[in-house]
C-alpha cells in the first residue's frame, strides 16, 4: 500500500515537473539549454508509472510492454537534455524513436524465448547498465565539461549511480526470486519508489537551478563583453586588470590603444554593415596577434585596447608594430564582388603601470600618443613622453 502511494505521489510530481520544463523552456526561445528534452524524459517516466499503476501487478501485456519501454526511454532523454544544457547540439527524436521501437521488440523476442521473468529482468539489467554509465560520465564531465560544476555533478553522479545499485539489486531479485519480488508490497519495492520519489522531488529543481546558474553566467558574459566583436568591453577590462593585480601583486602592464584610420570614410563608402565587418575583422586580428595572457579590448566605436602584461617599453613598441603591420596586411570581403576592403590603423603606448585603478591615467597618455600618430600621417606606433626618455623611437 505504501509503495502505491509513493508511486502515486511520483506520477503527480514528474507530471507536473514536466509542465514546469515546457513553460520554462518556451520562455527561454532560442537557448533552451535541454529544458524541452527534460519535460519530455519527465512525462515519459511519469506516463510510464501511470500505466504501471493501471497495470497492477508484474504480468505480460501491452500495457506492460509499453511501461517498460516508456522507463528505459525516459533516462536516456535525461541524458540528451544533459548533453544540449552542456551545448551538445545531439538529436533526440530519432534516437528516443529507435530505442523504442529496438526495446519493444527485444521485450517480444526475450518473452517469447525466456519467459516473462526474463523480460524483467532484462530491464532491470539495461536500467542499472544505463545508470552507472551516466554516472561515470558524470563523473568524468566533473574534470573537463563541466569543471565549473563539480559538486553538483558530483552529487547527480552518486544519487544516479544508487539508482543503478538498485536496479542491479532488482535485477538479482527477479533471477532468484521471480516476479513475486517484484509485488509492490514487498519491502525492497518500497524502498525503491521511496527512493525514485526522492529523485523525482530532488533532481528537477537541481535542474531549474542550474539553468539558473547558466542564465546568470550568461548575464554576466554578456555585460563584460562587446556584442558585435566578442572582445572585453571597458567594465569587463577593468574587472580583468582587477583579477590579475589582485592575483599577481608583482605584475606590470603597458596599454596599447588601437584606432582604425578614416573609419567613418569606410561607413560612408561602404556602409555600417561593412564598417561592422571591418571591426570584427581588426578583432580577430588583435585576438591571433596579442600574447596569451595578454587583455583585448572594444572601448567603443573603432577604438580597441591591448593590455600586455610582463614586459619593458621595448616589448610593448614590438607588440604594437606587430599589431600594426597585422592589421595593414589583413582585408575583409563586403559580400560582393567588389574589391576586398584593407585598412590601417594608429596606436599609442602608454608607460608601464601596476594597477587597475591607473588605467584611466594610461589611457589618457596613450590616447595622447595616438592624437600624435594621427598628426603625423597615421598608420603608425608613437609611446608617451617617458617611453621616448628610455631611448625608444617616438
Amino acid at each position: 500500500m505504501v509503495a502505491t502511494v509513493v508511486l502515486g505521489m511520483l506520477c503527480v510530481h514528474l507530471l507536473c515537473f514536466s509542465g514546469m520544463f515546457v513553460l520554462i523552456s518556451t520562455r527561454l526561445r532560442g537557448k533552451k539549454m535541454g529544458t524541452d528534452v527534460f519535460a519530455l524524459g519527465s512525462l515519459l517516466l511519469g506516463i510510464a508509472y501511470v500505466l504501471q499503476l493501471l497495470g497492477g501487478a508484474a504480468h505480460w501485456g501491452v500495457m506492460s510492454v509499453i511501461n517498460h519501454t516508456l522507463t528505459l526511454c525516459a533516462p536516456v532523454a535525461y541524458g540528451l537534455g544533459a548533453a544540449r544544457f552542456f551545448d551538445r547540439p545531439v538529436p533526440v527524436a530519432r534516437p528516443l524513436l529507435a530505442l523504442a521501437g529496438g526495446y519493444t521488440a527485444a521485450q517480444w523476442l526475450v518473452h517469447a524465448v525466456l519467459g516473462s521473468e526474463a523480460r524483467y529482468a532484462l530491464l532491470a539489467a539495461a536500467c542499472a547498465v544505463l545508470f552507472v554509465a551516466m554516472a561515470v560520465v558524470l563523473l568524468y564531465g566533473t574534470r573537463t565539461f563541466a569543471r565549473h560544476l563539480r559538486a553538483e555533478m558530483a552529487v547527480f553522479a552518486i544519487l544516479i549511480g544508487g539508482l543503478g545499485a538498485m536496479n542491479a539489486a532488482k535485477l538479482v531479485m527477479v533471477l532468484s526470486g521471480g516476479l513475486e519480488s517484484l509485488d509492490m508490497g514487498t519491502p525492497f519495492q518500497t524502498a525503491f519508489y521511496i527512493y525514485m520519489s526522492f529523485l523525482g522531488t530532488v533532481l528537477p529543481p537541481a535542474v531549474v537551478w542550474l539553468v539558473l546558474h547558466r542564465l546568470t553566467d550568461d548575464l554576466h558574459v554578456m555585460a563584460a563583453h562587446d556584442p558585435l566583436t566578442g572582445l572585453l568591453n571597458r567594465r569587463g577590462l577593468m574587472d580583468a586588470l582587477e583579477a590579475h593585480f589582485r592575483s599577481r601583486p608583482a605584475a606590470t602592464a603597458h596599454l596599447l590603444i588601437v584606432d582604425v584610420d578614416h573609419f567613418k570614410r569606410i561607413n560612408d563608402t561602404y556602409g555600417h554593415k561593412v564598417g561592422d565587418l571591418v571591426l570584427g575583422g581588426v578583432a580577430e586580428v588583435l585576438r591571433h596577434t596579442a600574447r596569451q595572457g595578454d587583455l583585448v579590448c572594444r572601448l567603443g566605436g573603432e577604438e580597441f585596447v591591448v593590455i600586455a602584461f610582463d614586459t619593458d617599453g621595448t616589448g610593448a613598441m614590438q607588440l604594437a608594430e606587430r599589431v600594426r603591420d597585422a592589421i595593414e596586411c589583413s582585408q575583409v570581403s563586403d559580400g560582393h564582388a567588389h574589391e576586398a576592403i584593407r585598412c590601417t590603423a594608429t596606436l599609442g603606448v602608454s608607460e608601464r603601470f601596476a594597477s587597475a585603478e591607473a588605467l584611466d591615467e594610461r589611457l589618457q597618455q596613450a590616447d595622447a600618443a595616438l592624437y600624435r600618430g594621427k598628426m603625423s600621417g597615421r598608420n603608425r606606433v608613437e609611446c608617451a613622453p617617458a617611453l621616448q626618455a628610455q631611448g625608444l623611437p617616438a
